[in-house]
């Protein structure tokens, strides 16, 4: 019998979050979830456990998590350390952003280098469910992609970057963006839920987990390396570092390596190679060109990704 695994969601219920309450009502009307004893925000915690014996909790909450990291980070420590994943089911917006989009990021805070832990196997199997329950409920229009990492607890003033480490678990934003009619799309909704469940589901292929560096805040070299198989393999995508970042978090200064390192650490299983955008500046490839070959792994441009054959892996 296999180890079971445990996966925690957090859904804001209140009218500020336009995606989370039809997700939660999309789940609760087709998984038979049950009331355990814990309570959030006065909210009921429900339960699911799979025909593999796996758990998944759904937290109803006040406020979006990450929007009030000072008082969810305790209550999430409490109850949910010895979680294997957890997730933050919110909307997505922004000025260029695209829309009919189903996106998913990890978590931290390029500039201070305070990253979240990583999951990238996980995080492959949720995009691949969903971009496989985006076809079949018809979503033509929709879009899986993935997002650079970062923290909406910084845009509203959640807590202090130092924050994000301290939950032990690899925490991802699972979003549906990035206009109105797209959050209120029901099937988007029930896409996003029925994928909920698909995070410890493999396909079996060996996840080559990668550090990706460079290009823009949807960077699509890197969200569709996610669907690219070879042989017996494929990529494990989690922390992309966007350009933008790396210019404001001084990664060209003297402490980019620690920072590096910092990041390397929080991806669980480490990295097998890293990707850096072809437009990134030089000085910023020679500190991930540094780091690749301390490590003894591969790198090269994001192009490359389109013929994984091709990239000479270290072992």
């Amino acid at each position: 019998m296999t180890e079971q695994k445990k996966a925690v969601y957090f859904f804001c219920i209140e009218a500020i979050e336009h995606v989370a309450g039809n997700v939660f009502r999309a789940a609760s009307q087709t998984l038979p979830l049950q009331d355990t004893d814990i309570q959030v925000d006065g909210n009921t915690v429900m339960e699911y456990i799979d025909p593999e014996g796996n758990a998944f909790y759904y937290v109803p909450t006040g406020k979006v998590v990450s929007h009030d990291y000072v008082h969810y980070l305790p209550i999430m420590k409490q109850h949910f350390s010895d979680f294997d994943l957890a997730g933050i089911i919110t909307w997505h917006e922004g000025q260029n952003a695209p829309d009919q989009i189903l996106t998913v990021h990890t978590t931290g805070d390029v500039d201070s280098a305070n990253f979240g832990p990583a999951a990238p196997e996980y995080m492959r199997n949720i995009l691949l469910a969903l971009e496989r329950n985006r076809i079949k409920a018809g979503l033509d229009d929709y879009t899986v992609t993935t997002e650079a990492t970062h923290w909406s607890g910084m845009v509203y003033g959640g807590g202090t970057p130092d924050m994000i480490p301290q939950f032990p678990v690899p925490l991802l934003d699972i979003e549906i963006g990035s206009a109105p009619l797209s959050w209120s799309n029901e099937t988007a909704a029930g896409v996003l839920a029925e994928s909920l469940t698909s995070v410890f589901t493999s396909d079996g292929l060996k996840v080559r987990n990668l550090l990706c560096a460079g290009g823009v805040h949807f960077e699509n070299g890197f969200a569709s390396a996610v669907f690219q198989k070879w042989e017996d393999s494929a990529f494990g995508i989690s922390h992309i570092l966007a350009n933008q970042w790396l210019v404001t978090g001084g990664y060209d200064q003297e402490d980019a390596r620690s920072k590096l390192e910092a990041c390397v650490k929080s991806i669980q299983g480490g990295i097998e190679g890293i990707s850096f955008h072809d437009n990134l500046k030089g000085v910023y490839k020679d500190q991930l060109r540094s780091l690749a070959a301390d490590l003894g792994i591969p790198v090269f441009k994001h192009k490359k990704l389109r013929r994984p054959e091709t990239i000479v892996w270290g072992n």
